[in-house]
């Protein structure tokens, strides 16, 4: 079976993780369903947050009664030590368990450390020693808090975006990783939909042995597509290669990941989808896109405040008030007439 090293935490798992973000939007008798044949099929790490709704409890009800076949990670977004015991406690909780293999300070705009006024890392390192935690991450969007983190040495995991769409800063950033045997958790590994071969995106994490992709996965088919990536390991053939370079051009220069950190919109705009609604609309089935329900939410787009919440929060530094409305335009051209 196809194996990966989780750097210094010597977590060794199936290189198949599976993001628990999506299953939020599911039934929980589905989600328990598509969790447990996640499990029946070799998968043994699940990834989820304390901001994911009711992600945590349906995947502790899945879990339940294998807790100690599965390593658990799950992330809070506490800045003091106070909510980092209260997210603890609900997360446990939920999750069924006393205790997670990995928990992860979840996208902080700073790198927690000991001794910096938070308290944040004191609370990790307490609730390590109490058994509550086994290991401690961090997950982020920005390079340089990245790679201050990984310069640290405090920390055992990174979760960072990565995936064949990955510039050399993102590169350096994993093989920075792979030099102090800290475990790479590759999130966006399918860049928020925007990547649909799921054999591409496989054969691409291949030669990382230190990195370990979560894909989100909401339906049986998306879980199907990488179990058989497991049983038959994708090699880089010319036919890959050839889907690679296709979306490496058309998804060049600047584009919305979806990750929805600009959330919420004062004036009520679904940004993380109506921002790259150019590229769903033409690498998705389009007829999802084109109801009377998506039409108004791009409408929506109309009563933009130009406030710069939006942008002042993206952690990729885009102008998301012009790509709101680059996108708009195109969208009203589409529904106009032109071809897809």
């Amino acid at each position: 079976m196809n194996q990966i090293r989780l750097g210094k935490t010597e977590i060794c798992v199936n290189r198949n993780g599976f993001g628990a973000l999506p299953i939020q939007r599911i039934p929980k008798e589905e989600a328990v369903r598509l969790v447990r044949k996640a499990y029946d099929h070799g998968i043994r790490f699940f990834d989820t947050a304390y901001t994911y709704t009711d992600s945590e409890e349906k995947l502790g009800a899945a879990l339940a009664g294998i807790r100690d076949q599965v390593f658990i990670a799950t992330k809070t977004p506490a800045e003091n030590s106070a909510d980092f015991w209260k997210h603890l406690e609900e997360s446990l909780r939920r999750l069924g368990t006393d205790y997670v293999d990995l928990y992860q300070f979840h996208n902080p705009s700073f790198c927690p450390k000991p001794g910096d006024g938070t308290g944040l890392y004191e609370a990790m390192e307490e609730a390590k020693n109490r058994g509550m935690v086994r290991h401690i991450g961090i997950t982020n969007h920005r390079l340089s808090v990245a790679r201050e983190a990984v310069d640290s040495g405090l920390y055992e995991t990174l979760q960072f975006p990565f995936s064949y769409l990955a510039g050399e800063p993102d590169l350096e950033l994993v093989e920075r990783c792979r030099r102090q045997d800290m475990g790479f958790i590759a999130m966006k590994a399918l860049s928020g939909g925007l990547i649909t071969s799921a054999r591409a995106a496989y054969a691409f994490m291949v030669p990382y042995s230190h990195v370990l992709p979560i894909w989100g996965i909401q339906r049986e088919r998306e879980l199907d597509e990488f179990l058989e990536c497991d049983r038959l390991v994708p090699e880089m053939d010319q036919e890959l290669k050839a889907v690679i370079e296709h979306d490496r051009a058309e998804l060049a220069g600047e584009f919305c990941r979806g990750c929805g950190y600009c959330m919420p919109c004062p004036a009520g705009i679904e940004i993380n989808n109506c921002a790259r609604m150019s590229l769903m609309i033409r690498r998705s089935p389009s007829d999802a896109h084109l109801t009377g329900e998506a039409r108004e939410k791009m409408k929506k787009i109309e009563d933009c405040l130009h406030c710069g919440q939006c942008s002042a929060k993206c952690p990729y530094g885009l102008d998301t008030p012009a790509l709101l409305e680059k996108n708009y335009e195109d969208y009203r051209e589409i529904l106009a007439g032109k071809p897809l």
